[in-house]
């Protein structure tokens, strides 16, 4: 692991030129390949905004901008992208035939012990290096958006993978600055999205029955559970409440949670029409290209100050 210096990221939009940012804020040489161009012209750019957010919360001194794009090269090819990566990550479309060819592809592109990493939230990585010679070499890294703020990064080894390779990986990204999560099992999800889409099921019903509307909803969620959320996890939770309180609400009020596996109707229809959110200019809100900017900006000063402050020594550690 501490020879580790060279990494490729393979798919520089919303996930890889994140991914990029972080391994080259920590001293990496970092390779990065998208075959859009406008993918691979704007990758300097977008992280040098990154970085300026950085500075502005203390967590990037601004002398080290300049180094940390140095260490960044964008290639013309997947093939020199790789070439020379002790550990490579991919960050490309949500395909599972795609991301197959893919490892099939670039295995015979990097060194023998070059480990592959997939950045799914979907396929496991069973399914993803099911093409691989030496499928012992390839494992899951999830990182959740954006991911050059957000802490956790989801490690799932397959089957195959080896312990080495998993150990490494655990390793690697603890080096970084991450905080690296190693799942025992490849559960569909893996661990954190299950639990997401566990609390977005019954968001969403309650949305759609008319129970409060968006904006309180919001605000309910983000005053309390994600006020305690934000500095202590759901089972600290459970116990500094009382587990034989917990199991009584549990047995009363599970009953009464949705349970159904069909999309709420507003939210089928909102899916129908084409409003699927930011990208669309419209969601749950209505937006604008200013006011997905201004809102962008404050959701990363706020994800910003949590990182400060929960998880700023790990992070200054691995920047320096």
């Amino acid at each position: 692991m501490k020879t580790i210096h060279t990494v490729a990221v393979l798919g520089l939009g919303t996930m890889g030129h994140g991914i990029v940012q972080t391994f080259a804020a920590a001293g990496c040489r970092v390779c990065g390949y998208d075959e859009q161009k406008t993918a691979r012209d704007s990758l300097h750019g977008r992280i040098r905004q990154n970085l300026k957010d950085f500075v502005g919360a203390g967590l990037v001194c601004r002398q080290s901008v300049g180094p940390i794009l140095s260490r960044i090269t964008v290639c013309d090819s997947e093939e020199e992208a790789v070439r020379d990566a002790q550990f490579v990550t991919e960050a490309v479309r949500e395909d599972l035939a795609a991301k197959q060819m893919l490892f099939e592809r670039i295995e015979g592109m990097v060194p023998d012990k070059t480990i592959l990493a997939s950045n799914s939230s979907t396929f496991p990585i069973s399914q993803s290096a099911v093409k691989m010679r030496r499928p012992e070499r390839a494992i899951i890294a999830h990182w959740f958006n954006p991911p050059h703020i957000v802490p956790t990064v989801e490690v799932v080894p397959g089957k195959r993978t080896s312990e080495q390779t998993t150990q490494t990986t655990l390793a690697l990204l603890k080096r970084i600055g991450k905080q690296a999560i190693r799942i025992n099992q490849e559960l569909p999800g893996f661990l954190v999205n299950r639990v997401q889409m566990a609390v977005a099921r019954e968001v969403w019903d309650l949305l759609d029955r008319g129970v409060a509307s968006a904006e309180d909803i919001d605000a309910a969620i983000r005053g309390s559970m994600g006020f305690r959320l934000a500095a202590i996890g759901p089972l600290e939770v459970n116990d500094f409440g009382g587990l034989d309180i917990h199991a009584s609400v549990f047995r009363n009020l599970v009953p009464e949670i949705r349970s159904s596996a069909e999309l709420p109707v507003k939210i089928r229809r909102l899916v129908e029409a084409g409003h699927y959110g930011v990208k669309t200019g419209k969601g749950f809100y209505d937006y604008t290209p200013r006011t997905i900017a201004a809102k962008l900006s404050r959701r990363d000063q706020r994800f910003l100050m949590l990182l400060k402050m929960f998880y700023a020594r790990k992070n200054a550690t691995a920047k320096k």
